[in-house]
């Protein structure tokens, strides 16, 4: 598939084995989070979505940093959208700013962070939307917004509070200080770190879409749904997805690739939408 450019800002790849690299293209800026960057990401994220062929994400930024943050005084220009965004604060659901990290989470097909250098803030938050974030010895990483006089509110309290023990997040959100990417993976908000970490996303993905495409999908969809659930929803949702993937196409031929049979390439997922 050729490569497409969201509004300049976003860059979307896809290859062979179905692996779509979403590249934040905003080098000059350390890639630094404006509404037309959010706006090319949920483009990104809503074009992942509606293709089949997409199995995977991979999440990274060019340049010297994965995201330095929001870039305040190009926010601060569009005067417009910052008064929309002020009405929607009172809003009883989400506004861009949340949906645009959140959005990663609820893909269904796997989405790694690959980080290096800075990773700030609306970085952080973005990164955390990701199930997985690898990043290079050198990464550096933060909750900045108390330096501001501001809290998390780009879906850190959906995706940060499942990361890190309370103690921890508390200590990052109201000190804003920096953390290497050694600590960060010690305190759960870091998966692995590696000198080539887009290698080893690709390493592990590499194992995962061995699997059945009705399997990942519901996976990461009953992990969602489960991880704000009673026990007994949880239970629920363990019973409702495995019925809905039990003795379908993908389903059998995963089992005969498990017992030795030739078996055949995997159908798309049916849980795309």
């Amino acid at each position: 598939m050729n490569p497409v450019t969201f509004r300049r800002r976003v860059r979307l790849a896809v290859d062979d084995g179905g692996i779509a690299t979403v590249n934040l293209s905003r080098p000059e800026k350390h890639n630094g989070v404006d509404f037309p960057m959010i706006q090319a990401l949920l483009d990104a994220a809503r074009h992942v979505r509606r293709n089949s062929s997409i199995r995977a994400v991979i999440l990274k930024g060019e340049g010297p940093s994965f995201c330095a943050g929001l870039d305040v005084k190009g926010v601060m220009r569009d005067k417009h959208r910052l008064l929309r965004v002020a009405f929607e604060m009172f809003s009883p659901v989400r506004n861009i700013f949340q949906r645009v990290n959140l959005v990663w989470r609820e893909l269904p097909v796997p989405v790694v962070a690959v980080i290096h250098g800075n990773c700030f803030g609306a970085g952080l938050q973005l990164a955390a939307g990701a199930d997985l974030r690898f990043a290079t010895p050198d990464a550096r990483l933060s909750i900045m917004e108390a330096k501001w006089g501001l809290v998390p509110d780009m879906g850190a309290m959906v995706t940060l509070r499942r990361l890190l023990k309370r103690d921890h997040l508390l200590d990052l959100m109201l000190t804003a200080r920096v953390v290497e990417a050694a600590e960060a993976q010690r305190i759960g908000l870091v998966t692995e770190v590696h000198a080539d970490p887009e290698t080893a996303a690709r390493g592990w993905l590499a194992q995962v879409l061995g699997r059945s495409p009705d399997a990942i999908d519901a996976t990461k969809k009953l992990l969602n749904a489960s991880e704000a659930a009673s026990d007994h929803g949880a239970l629920a949702a363990e019973r409702k997805w495995q019925r809905r993937i039990m003795g379908r196409f993908n389903q059998r031929q995963a089992v005969s690739k498990h017992m030795g049979g030739a078996g055949g390439a995997y159908r798309p997922s049916r849980f795309r939408r």
